[in-house]
C-alpha cells in the first residue's frame, strides 16, 4: 500500500486467570495485534489512558474489580468512548445477556450500561476471538482520534510467522 503507515490495532487483555490472559495475548500478538495485560478491572482500568487500546477483551468474574464495574467506569469516561469491549466469560452467554438487559432496564450504573461490543464463552478459541474481534473493530474504521483506520485480521485467521 502506497503513502501513510498504518498503525497497529492495540488490545488489552482483562482477565485473573493467567493461563487465559497469555493465550488471549498470544492470539492477538499472533495475528498482529499490540498487546497489553491486566490481572482485574482495577489494573485494566489503570492501564486504558497508557495503553490507549482498541478493544478490551474482558473478563466478567475476577477479584478486586469484576468486569461490570470495569465496564461501567470505561463506559461512563469520555475519553474512552470509542473503545470496544469483548466480554470473554463463563457466564453462559444467554444468561449474561439477561442480566445485562436488567441491569439496564432498573437504570443500573448512572441511568443504564451501554453493553460489551461481543461476546465469547470461554473456553474460547483462536477462531472465535479473532472473529468477534474483526466484527466488531469493523463496525468504527476510526476507534480513536488518531485516524487509525487498520482493520482487524482478516477471516479471523492466526498468521504464521
Amino acid at each position: 500500500m502506497a503513502g501513510g503507515t498504518k498503525t497497529q490495532r492495540r488490545v488489552l487483555v482483562v482477565d485473573d486467570e493467567m493461563h487465559l490472559r497469555l493465550f488471549i495475548k498470544a492470539v492477538f500478538e499472533s495475528a498482529g495485534y499490540e498487546t497489553a495485560t491486566a490481572r482485574d478491572g482495577e489494573e485494566g482500568l489503570r492501564k486504558l489512558a497508557e495503553f490507549r487500546p482498541h478493544l478490551v477483551s474482558l473478563d466478567l468474574m475476577m477479584p478486586n474489580q469484576g468486569g461490570i464495574r470495569f465496564l461501567t467506569e470505561l463506559r461512563a469516561d469520555p475519553a474512552q468512548q470509542n473503545v470496544k469491549v469483548l466480554v470473554v466469560s463463563a457466564i453462559e452467554d444467554e444468561t449474561f445477556r439477561h442480566s445485562l438487559a436488567l441491569l439496564q432496564a432498573t437504570g443500573g450504573a448512572q441511568g443504564g450500561l451501554r453493553g460489551p461490543d461481543g461476546y465469547v464463552e470461554k473456553p474460547p478459541t483462536a477462531h472465535m476471538l479473532l472473529g468477534e474481534a474483526e466484527r466488531i473493530l469493523g463496525q468504527n474504521q476510526t476507534p480513536d482520534s488518531s485516524g487509525n483506520g487498520q482493520s482487524a485480521p482478516a477471516n479471523g485467521e492466526i498468521k504464521e510467522e
